[in-house]
């Protein structure tokens, strides 16, 4: 089987493509750069140059692949509306190309935002569509395409994707308290996230190729909930800091735009997803790999 996958040099994406090329899968890995380029080829990955803005270029690897994962996004936090903009044009672009060939598309989302007061389970359909919304909408867009003969299905990640390598929402909370001199929590720290190791969202990703059918929405999620004091405290350890909290409303000033998603209770489950795909994880918590101490080499 052909699989194009944007995003494919990504943190996600590149264990997304080691996981499939190990099982045998053919990967043709859409790559903006020269740099990301030759990592793929040295995978053994067919190399596809373009980006998320290049349409004819999604439209030529969707047209010659068996099936799609769309793991890119442009994550422009300066400028989130395009970033929404680009995100919906990439999906129905690939949608468009999939329709009537019943191939899989599964697509990127989160679990974030869409529950209050609980955690979110895969019964919770995402709350918001339209190009104003979001990620442009791209999940509720992605899964109208089940109706035109597309097997559509969404990878909710946890908010933290978390391993050595790292260079997300944990690494700017770890750099706030290199800066600050503190390693924070906010509140009372009783708010926690949703985590998962990188290792085990690649194999959720193959399995939902595998096993989801059209509709399925998984979510990648280890630990359902990891407050953000045991974040805090873990840091703490491994920079040799106090630790402090941080009243909700100073929480942007004090960790940058990342202190507003920690501030929130982004707390999930995954267990309808484990009993679909028979997918257990087994990769070190993100507690671990704090304590082990991924996130503090220089």
């Amino acid at each position: 089987m052909r699989v194009f996958i944007t995003g494919a040099s990504g943190w996600i994406g590149s264990a997304t493509v080691d996981e499939l090329l190990g099982a045998g899968y053919e990967v043709i890995g859409l790559a903006r750069s020269e740099t990301a380029a030759a990592k793929l080829d040295a995978k053994g990955a067919t190399v596809l140059r373009g980006d998320l803005d290049d349409l004819d270029s999604l439209r030529a690897g969707s047209t010659d692949a068996d099936a799609v994962i769309h793991l890119a996004n442009k994550h422009d936090w300066a400028n989130p509306a395009e970033s929404n903009r680009a995100e919906r044009a990439a999906v129905e672009t690939i949608g468009d190309v999939l329709a009537g060939s019943n191939r899989p598309f599964l697509l990127a989302s989160g679990v974030a935002g869409i529950a209050s007061g609980r955690p979110s389970t895969e019964n919770d359909r995402v709350p918001w569509s339209g190009p104003d919304a979001p990620r442009g909408g791209a999940e509720n867009l992605a899964l109208d395409y089940v109706d035109k003969g597309v097997r559509s299905i969404s990878l909710r990640f946890a908010p933290t994707v978390h391993g050595a390598g790292d260079h997300g929402f944990i690494a700017y909370i770890v750099a706030a308290a290199r800066a600050k001199g503190v390693s924070g929590y906010v509140g009372d720290g009783s708010t926690g996230w949703a985590a998962v190791h990188r290792s085990d969202a690649a194999r959720l990703v193959r399995l939902g190729l595998e096993k989801a059918p059209a509709g399925a929405l998984l979510h990648a999620v280890g630990e359902g909930r990891v407050s953000n004091k045991a974040i805090a405290e873990a840091i703490s350890r491994g920079l040799d800091l106090p630790t402090a909290s941080i009243a909700p409303e100073d929480a942007p000033d004090h960790f940058g735009f990342i202190g507003t998603f920690f501030a929130m209770d982004l707390t999930s489950s995954s267990t309808i997803t484990q009993e679909l795909l028979d997918w257990t994880p087994t990769g070190p918590t993100l507690l671990d790999d704090l304590d082990g101490g991924s996130y503090f080499r220089s």
